[in-house]
């Protein structure tokens, strides 16, 4: 690492707020249907590698692959005051509803390609070829970092392990610059 790097990243806060933002129809259906008990392992793998690593979770919230939905969290987030960092879970795949990219994207101000390249080489070693199918993309909006990020339990701790916990401090400190 360079000693510019090494000097920005000591400069950084070390404990950061995060929102989560799970994109899941069906368990959006789930819980608008009442049920009690939803199953979101990747989700709940963020928040454990998150609180582990000693970082602040400030909310999780499972909402519908649906635009509307997306714009108004993306905004939710971009208005709350104390976020650092939001995380969009789910819906980056290439199936017509995985529209979280698509929705997000418009409302960065900059986008920082290197994460998905980054994510998609760390992920082939992983998962092979089919790293290919990721559209994971990160950039910053009104002075915070967003990771939009597969659902998946294991591309969940990729991407969080080796890109967003190591960058994530050095990023919210340009994005506020």
């Amino acid at each position: 690492m360079s000693e510019s790097s090494k000097s920005h990243k000591s400069k950084a806060p070390k404990t950061l707020n995060f929102g989560i933002f799970i994109c899941s129809t069906s368990r959006s259906k789930q819980i608008e249907a009442g049920e009690k008990e939803v199953s979101d392992l990747g989700g709940d793998t963020i928040v454990q590698i998150l609180e582990k690593a000693g970082q602040k979770v400030l909310f999780k919230k499972i909402i519908a692959d649906d635009e509307t939905q997306i714009q108004d969290a993306t905004m939710y987030a971009m208005g709350l005051e104390h976020l650092d960092v939001a995380i969009f879970s789910g819906g980056t795949g290439i199936t017509p509803t995985d529209i979280t990219i698509e929705t997000v994207t418009p409302f960065l101000d900059k986008t920082l390609p290197g994460f998905g390249e980054f994510f998609r080489r760390i992920s082939f070693d992983h998962v092979g070829s089919a790293a290919v199918m990721s559209r994971a993309v990160a950039g910053v909006a009104k002075g915070r970092a967003f990771f939009c990020i597969p659902g998946s339990p294991d591309a969940v701790k990729t991407a969080l392990e080796t890109l967003i916990l190591p960058e994530a401090p050095h990023i919210v400190k340009h994005a506020r610059e």
